[in-house]
């Protein structure tokens, strides 16, 4: 298999006109983008996730009239990337479904029931960690407050808010994919904190073993809730970023679940966030990168609008998946060749 073409992919930004050529011409890619634009494209092999921010090139923007755009390129007749679709009673069998020898790219429209399914069961998937699996969560402007959708190409551009959409890419025996992480954060030296059930949105809690209100002890501390709260999930840092707190009701709404029976701590502190997040994408081999996305929050708390992030490019998330499901991380997948 040695003269096998090699897989790469080419990460742009392009106007509806031009995407639309490029589905017509029968190229495999993965989409992102706000609805509007989503919504137009025509039939073909694609996925698609609704979002309208961005690294590119030039830098982060916001965009409603340019789609990002992965392209797979070098793709074998023979032996072509599989596109599926699954909902909440299916995506347990995602990776039995990702190729014997390849990748996978998801992607899973935000708050969701398979986005929570995912979320809380993904590491307990038959076949979990055989085969990489990169991703993201799809969203919406800030600003709009919608649902957030993904599409299934091909069945054009239909938008569905209650299923996710992958693109299994098998590659040939001279390359692998590999999946890295950049995660700014790590546990602080507070108390822990425990919860009673795994959902996204959490009240009442445990501080040290004592029943406490999250809202109220993040109030009483005068956390920064830029700060996330990390857990150890099996030698990995995972963050649960906070989205909103309810002051009226004590509800606390979570960018990720928090899990029952996991010890968190609130993230030590970041005295210079940009400053922070460039030198830890310096320190990382992101030679190769293939695909790419990092988390709105780093987006914002880092202003990232109109600043580069290296040579690192893609969409703008609401979560990433590298295997399960992360928060306030980037998210990149390299393909090497295999000596």
């Amino acid at each position: 298999m040695s003269n096998q073409v090699k897989i790469n992919l080419d990460s742009q930004m392009f106007d509806l006109a031009t995407v639309i050529l490029k589905i017509q011409q029968g190229e495999f890619m993965s989409i992102a983008g706000d609805e509007s634009l989503l919504a137009q494209l025509p039939a073909g092999n694609w996925i698609g996730g609704t979002i309208p921010y961005f690294m590119d090139r030039d830098g982060g923007k916001v965009s409603r009239e340019q789609l990002f755009v992965h392209t797979i390129n070098g793709t074998q007749q023979h032996n072509p990337p599989r596109i599926t679709v699954y909902d909440n009673n299916t995506i347990a069998r995602i990776a039995q479904d990702a190729p014997p020898h390849g990748f996978t790219l998801l992607i899973l429209p935000a708050a969701s029931q398979v986005h929570l399914n995912y979320a809380q069961n993904a590491p307990e998937f038959a076949n979990m960690f055989f085969t990489p699996i990169v991703g993201w969560i799809s969203g919406f402007h800030l600003n709009d407050g919608s649902a957030a959708q993904v599409a299934f190409g091909p069945s054009g551009g239909v938008l569905i808010s209650q299923q996710a959409v992958a693109i299994h890419v098998p590659l040939p025996d001279s390359q692998s994919a590999n999946v890295s992480i950049i995660n700014l954060f790590e546990e602080g030296a507070g108390p822990v904190i425990e919860f009673p059930t795994t959902d996204f949105s959490v009240k009442d809690c445990l501080i040290d073993g004592v029943p406490s209100s999250l809202a109220d002890y993040i109030a009483g501390q005068g956390l920064d809730t830029r700060l996330p709260l990390v857990a150890d999930y099996s030698g990995i840092k995972v963050n649960v970023s906070i989205q909103q707190i309810h002051a009226n009701t004590g509800q606390v709404e979570l960018y990720a679940p928090v899990f029952k029976g996991v010890s968190y701590r609130f993230a030590t502190p970041v005295p210079d966030y940009v400053q922070a997040f460039d030198q830890a994408v310096k320190k990382n081999d992101t030679a190769n990168i293939a695909f790419s996305c990092n988390c709105i929050l780093n987006f914002l708390y880092s202003e990232l609008e109109g600043k580069k992030t290296g040579h690192i490019t893609g969409p703008i998330t609401f979560g990433e998946i590298a295997y399960q499901l992360l928060n306030q991380t980037l998210v990149y997948m390299t393909l090497n060749d295999v000596r």
